[in-house]
């Protein structure tokens, strides 16, 4: 419906550390149009890692921001983003704004790339202002963190179709590092169980955050090209 040809698919958080469920869905995309983001725990096994990676897994995702669903914790990231730097990959994090502020020393310790989920889930009204912006700018000018412009209708107050709180956010976000930031449908909203989010007009967002088509082109092709690996 929205024209995308290629696809990132994450192992949603109902999937526990089920990943066969995201590898098959990257077979039968194919690797010429299909990555994926698997979610593990410490007792995977260095073989079951490279499988991973042979079927087109790049990164492993932490869920903390509902302890009481994670499968998780964050005592798993710092062990679990050392071997997986070792393969290339990246850890994606869904994490509020304020665990992003309690949790600054760990994520500074982290080794690997970074992505930050859903926009770091900075809660408005104070967006910007809130502490976990500093920290993720921070990040981002050490030179290996992402930003996932995602999921806006979570933290907005506005909502649609403008969703112009999140708008300042996500125009932030790009000014600060065009080439690291990428953009997430998060379909099919699994958080949303009524009134699903147009998906349409969310891609269609994209064109008041970068009103520049060089700079949607690297939101929507040549960032993600980088960061999952595709063929240029």
């Amino acid at each position: 419906r929205i024209g995308t040809s290629r696809a990132v698919i994450v192992t949603p958080s109902a999937y526990g550390t089920a990943n066969a469920v995201t590898l098959d869905a990257i077979a039968q995309f194919g690797l010429d149009h299909a990555r994926g983001v698997a979610v593990v725990t410490p007792g995977i096994s260095d073989a079951e890692l490279r499988q991973m990676a042979d079927g087109g897994i790049r990164g492993i995702r932490f869920t903390l921001f509902d302890p009481t669903t994670a499968v998780t914790g964050f005592d798993m990231v710092e062990p679990l983003a050392k071997r997986v730097n070792e393969l290339g990959w990246h850890v994606q994090l869904h994490l509020s704004g304020d665990q992003i502020a309690e949790q600054e020393a760990l994520l500074m310790r982290i080794v690997s790339p970074i992505v930050f989920d859903h926009m770091g889930r900075l809660p408005q009204p104070q967006g910007l202002r809130h502490p976990a912006f500093a920290i993720v700018r921070r990040l981002i000018d050490r030179g290996k963190t992402w930003v996932k412009l995602s999921s806006i209708y979570q933290d907005t107050q506005v909502g649609p179709p403008t969703y112009a709180d999140q708008t300042d956010v996500a125009r932030a976000y790009l000014a600060a590092a065009p080439e690291r930031m990428v953009w997430g449908s998060d379909w099919p909203h699994p958080t949303e169980r009524e009134n699903k989010p147009d998906d349409a007009l969310l891609f269609d967002l994209t064109a008041e955050w970068a009103p520049d088509a060089s700079l949607r082109q690297r939101l929507l092709v040549d960032n993600p090209a980088e960061l999952y690996g595709f063929p240029r």
